[in-house]
This record gives C-alpha cells, sequence and structure tokens, in this order.
C-alpha cells in the first residue's frame, strides 16, 4: 500500500532519530516509506523470514515475540522494530503481529543501511550505541581507547574532577557562618549564590584569613564584602589542562564549575592530587605496606574515588571491575599475610578462594564479602582451629575495610564453608547428584569461585572434577537452566520497564537484580555445558560462542547487550559518588534520556530472548 509523503513527513518530524537527518535528507525517507495495514493478528513478518525493512508502529499496536512465541514487548505509535535483524543477517529475530487492527510504515531494507552508513546519530541509535571489538563484542559509544588505557589529568574532564555536590552561601552570609560552613563541611571555600543559584563570587579560607582575620574587621561582617566577585569559572565540558593552565597561570587554587551560570561544583588543587594518587597501582602499594586493618581501611576507603576517576576516564566495565577487584584481592591477600603472621605459618596446605563478584573479578562501588576456606584433608583437630581463627581474622578486617559481611553468612568464618578438600569434593558431589533448589543456589555461587591466597592446586583438582561431573550430568545441568531463569529482565509489555511498585526504590529497577545477574546467570549455564573455567561473565561469553555453545549472532548481542548493563550501572553508581551519596544497584529510568532508555531496554530484550532460547533448549542455534 502506498504513503502520503507529506503525512509521513509530519510524522517522522517528531521522532528519533529521524529528527535528526537534515531536512532533504528526511523528505527523501518519507517519500521511501511504504505504508502497511495490518489486521488483527496479521504478522508483519515471522521468525527466521527474510526482513524487508525496519518497520514503524503509525497506529495501534504490534505484539513481538521470540522465536519460541513467548512475548517481549507490545509497540504503540512511534516504536520501530525488526533493526536487531536487519543488522545481524537481514532475518527476522522475532515475530511481530498485530494487536487489533494496526497500521505501520516501512523503509526498505537497502534504504535503511544506507541511512546507517550516512548518518551517526541513526546509526548509533539502531546499533544501540555500540561499537564492535575484535573479540566480537561491542563496547559503549564515547569510551576513550583501549582497556586499560585511562585519561590523563589534563584529557579528563571537568565533571569527573568534581569530587561532591556544590556547597555554597549566600551574599549575606556574615564570615563567621562561612567559616563554620567550611569546617563542618571539610572544605576549603564556598561558592556564593543568589537566590536562583547563580554564582556571584566565592570565598575562600585564605579570604578569611586575609581579609578578616589579619584586617581585624567584625566576624559579623557580610561574605560580600570579603569575597572574590565574578570570579573565573569553567563549564563541566572543560578539560583538565584548562584547569591546569588557569591555576597556573592566575594563581589560584579553586575554580568554580557553572552550567548556565549555575553554581555545580568546585574543583580545588586538593581534587587534582587526588585524582593523581587514586589509581589501582597506587591503591594496591599503600594496601601492601599496610601493617594494620585501619591502614587498609584507609586504602580502601579511596575505592569510591577510583570508581568515578576510572568511569570518567571513559573506561570499559570490565576493566574498571577488573581494577576494583584487584584492589580486593590485594586487601583480601594482605589480611591473610598479617593473620599468618599473628597465627605462626600454616600447618598443611590450603587455599582461600573468593567467590561471588569478586570471584568473577567484577566488583563495583558496592559489594559484600563471599569467600570460603579449603585445605588439605591431612589437617588435625588442632589444625582446623588454626584455619577457623585464620578465617575469623581476615573476614573481620575485610568487613572493617567496607567489603561487608555476606547476609547469607556466605564466608569463610562460616564453618561449612571453611573445610578439607574432601568435604569440599563431596559437597559439589551432592549437589549435582541431588540437585533441590538449596543445591542449585549454592552450586551457583561455588561455581563462580577463584583463588585468591595460598596453594591453587587444591582449587585446581576440585575445579577440573567439578566441571567434568556437572556437564556430564544431565538432570543437574537442566535444573542450573531452570534456575539462570528464575531472575527477569525489568521489562514492562507496554515498551517500558517494570519498576519496583513499592518501598524505598520505588519507581527503580535493580540494575544488579534484574540486570547484571540474568547475563551472569547465563554465561555460567554456558561454561557448564562446555566445561569453560573461566569465571569471569565477559569471558565466559567470548569462550562460549568460540566453542560453538552460543552461535556468532547470539552471542554478540548477548555481549553487547552485558556491555551496555553493566555500563549503565557503573555510570550510575559514579554519579551517586560524584553527589556525595554512597553507591548503589538501584537506577530510575526516569533520570535517563530518551535515547538511553530505549538502548537499554533493548538491551533487556536481548537478554530476555536469550533465556527463552536457553529455556527451550536453542542455545547454540540462537
Amino acid at each position: 500500500m502506498g504513503s502520503d509523503p507529506a503525512t509521513v513527513l509530519a510524522f517522522l518530524e517528531g521522532i528519533h532519530p529521524y529528527d535528526t537527518l537534515p531536512p532533504a535528507a528526511l523528505a527523501e525517507v518519507a517519500g521511501a516509506m511504504q505504508r502497511r495495514s495490518l489486521p488483527p493478528g496479521a504478522a508483519a513478518y515471522r521468525f527466521g523470514e527474510a526482513l524487508d525493512g525496519l518497520f514503524l508502529v503509525e497506529r495501534g499496536q504490534v505484539e513481538i515475540t521470540d522465536a519460541n512465541g513467548a512475548p517481549v514487548s507490545i509497540l504503540g505509535p512511534r516504536n520501530s522494530f525488526g533493526e536487531r535483524g536487519l543488522m545481524r543477517d537481514g532475518h527476522a529475530a522475532t515475530t511481530a503481529r498485530a494487536l487489533g487492527a494496526a497500521t505501520v510504515l516501512m523503509l526498505p531494507a537497502a534504504r535503511f543501511r544506507r541511512l546507517v552508513d550516512d548518518s551517526p546519530a541513526f546509526a548509533r541509535f539502531f546499533t544501540r550505541g555500540a561499537a564492535a571489538r575484535p573479540d566480537g563484542g561491542s563496547a559503549t559509544a564515547g569510551r576513550g581507547g583501549p582497556p586499560g588505557r585511562g585519561a590523563t589529568l589534563a584529557t579528563l574532564r571537568v565533571a569527573e574532577l568534581v569530587t561532591r555536590a556544590p556547597i555554597s552561601c549566600a551574599p549575606a552570609t556574615s564570615v563567621a557562618e562561612a567559616a563554620r560552613a567550611m569546617r563542618d563541611a571539610h572544605v576549603s571555600s564556598l561558592g556564593v549564590t543568589d537566590g536562583d543559584g547563580r554564582l556571584v563570587g566565592i570565598v575562600t579560607q585564605r579570604d578569611l584569613s586575609d581579609r578578616v582575620l589579619a584586617e581585624g574587621r567584625d566576624p559579623a561582617v557580610a561574605v560580600e564584602a570579603v569575597m572574590t566577585r565574578d570570579p573565573v569559572t569553567l563549564p563541566r565540558e572543560a578539560l583538565g589542562s584548562d584547569v591546569l593552565s588557569l591555576m597556573l597561570g592566575r594563581g589560584v587554587g579553586h575554580l568554580p564549575v557553572t552550567e548556565a551560570g549555575r553554581f555545580v561544583g568546585m574543583v580545588t588543587q586538593t581534587d587534582l592530587t587526588r585524582f593523581q594518587a587514586v589509581t589501582a597501582g597506587v591503591l594496591i602499594h599503600d594496601i601492601g605496606a599496610a601493617g594494620d586493618v585501619a591502614a587498609l581501611a584507609q586504602a580502601t576507603g579511596r575505592i569510591p574515588a577510583l570508581l568515578v576517576q576510572l568511569v570518567g576516564a571513559s573506561q570499559s566495565h570490565e576493566v574498571v571491575t577488573r581494577l576494583i577487584t584487584d584492589v580486593a584481592d590485594a586487601v583480601t591477600r594482605r589480611l591473610v599475610a598479617l593473620a599468618e603472621a599473628r597465627l605462626g605459618p600454616a600447618p598443611v596446605p590450603y587455599v582461600w578462594a573468593a567467590c561471588g563478584s569478586q570471584g568473577r573479578q567484577e566488583q563495583t562501588g558496592h559489594t559484600d564479602q563471599d569467600n570460603c576456606l579449603i585445605f588439605d584433608d591431612a589437617a588435625t583437630a588442632d589444625d582446623r582451629r588454626w584455619f577457623e581463627a585464620l578465617a575469623q581474622e581476615v573476614c573481620t578486617g575485610l568487613d572493617a575495610c567496607g567489603y561487608v559481611f555476606c547476609p547469607g553468612e556466605m564466608m569463610a568464618m562460616t564453618p561449612r564453608w571453611c573445610q578439607p578438600l574432601a568435604v569440599w569434593q563431596g559437597y559439589f558431589r551432592g549437589w549435582i547428584a541431588r540437585p533441590d533448589p538449596m543445591a542449585q543456589m549454592l552450586a551457583s555461587v561455588m561455581f563462580d569461585l577463584r583463588p585468591i591466597a595460598g596453594d591453587r592446586r587444591l582449587f585446581d583438582a576440585l575445579q577440573a572434577e567439578t566441571l567434568a561431573a556437572a556437564s556430564q550430568n544431565t538432570i543437574f545441568t537442566a535444573h542450573m537452566i531452570a534456575n539462570s531463569l528464575k531472575h527477569a529482565p525489568p521489562l514492562g509489555l507496554l515498551r517500558g520497564f517494570a519498576t519496583i511498585r513499592s518501598g524505598e526504590h520505588r519507581h527503580q529497577i535493580d540494575m544488579k537484580l534484574n540486570g547484571v545477574v540474568p547475563v551472569t546467570d547465563l554465561a555460567r549455564v554456558y561454561a557448564l555445558l562446555a566445561r569453560i573455567p573461566a569465571v569471569n561473565t565477559r569471558a565466559r561469553l567470548v569462550a562460549a560462542e568460540g566453542r560453538g555453545v552460543l552461535s556468532v549472532a547470539g552471542g554478540r548481542d548477548l555481549v553487547a547487550a552485558y556491555d551496555l548493563i553493566a555500563d549503565q550501572r557503573l555510570a550510575m553508581q559514579a554519579a551517586l559518588v560524584r553527589s556525595g551519596r554512597k553507591p548503589d544497584n538501584f537506577l530510575a529510568p526516569s533520570d535517563l534520556s530518551e535515547f538511553e532508555r530505549s538502548h537499554l531496554r533493548d538491551a533487556f530484550v536481548v537478554v530476555r530472548t536469550m533465556q527463552s532460547a536457553l529455556g527451550h533448549g536453542r542455545v547454540a542455534a540462537t
């Protein structure tokens, strides 16, 4: 069926990313669009069919289902569909049917691909903001170079140097009140703002010393009498090199940051020093030299700043979480060494292993501890008491350093998880032979074990035996697959998110439990099926594709989805730290732009589709 280009053009003008196209290009696209009327239940396309092009709902609703007929979403006017198949191999990755009568617009495949090639904004929207990596995955757009390479102080944006929420006072505030405000907030300057939040001046501790105390002025004098008026400022988008240039050129130690004239933060010489001092390497060096738990806690207290710095340097999530986990590993090893120095040498060989996010090398700014202790079967009753004391000291030390006790008590200080190798072998054999719900949960956690300190040969023997036995037991594998489907991505049918309905986090989504955990669970099953020894989620996904457990297309889609979800989680945590709050895992979709919401939802759709495929036994074919 034909279409009226003028009507289509008016429709497209208010839809992203069409609104980014030049007028001539947009008019050409409108002219190329084909209008199709779908009666109730009619399919625009079915799974596996060659796609004619990209579809856009003009009127009515369209239901999207996956390869197994499971509903993915219900789309309404202005929503696109079909792009995933077009960006892969040109064949439909889902089925699209009209719910009631519907009208859709179709942009022919060749015209769509030409737009992707010619328009960066259009391409970013329909490729989920991703750029291909050599390993077949994808990375979020805007990353600053290859993994391991971060921004220098000169190239970092000013917004990433601002370490806390702005602290200000009114012009009429007395200098005594200003001094108390600086003392209480542990800062050396205040922005002076008018009633609209616009910056009119700055007052520093030096101003109070030179212009008040040294001059014998009354502490009740107003700040506006001693402040520096109309100070030089920088926008959030400025670079660290601009900060360095202004501080050196003007001899100042404080630079206000403004946005549309409003005061949004302060960069100080202390911030620059802190940036240079907070790197994973520096923290690990300080941890290695720490003589007690207090010194270790002082070092781990700088982890939030490290998180902000790494995210601000556009590092990918796997680099950020690996470096943060490296710090946790260093703390664990140092605590083990301090405990051994007090308790004496170990009576028999042992290995301290981490599970959970530390085991997978995926720690963020918000984590607890999950660990266990495996020791040689030759241990006597007296030897066991030595290991119990070791576990108590290390776990207590980790808690003092910010790695809080595991709510589920999955820690070496819990007697069940401090046992000789033979007991651990019995644990895994029992879980595999009798995969009840508790066994599934425990096996899921323990399959993420990674040795941290001690004799890793004990761990290697346990892992090799366990992977072989588990992969050969089809009943256990089936239970593990079922367990991996328990955490669903937070998708609402009406093109939105299924947010938390009540409580402290109402209208938010849990980016851990419903974001990264579903992918982590999938990757663990793939690793089990292919006997992959890696425990890192991304490494498991890439290895699963390499071994044929995942198809190339399915593997790349899932890695891309995981990258986007994990990057968004870290960006959210870094933003919380910059605002002076503790990082957590809860994200309000309303805090994201329409572009970000669209791509995050697309990533969740990929995860749900892969869960459905695994649940229906369609893994490698996906």
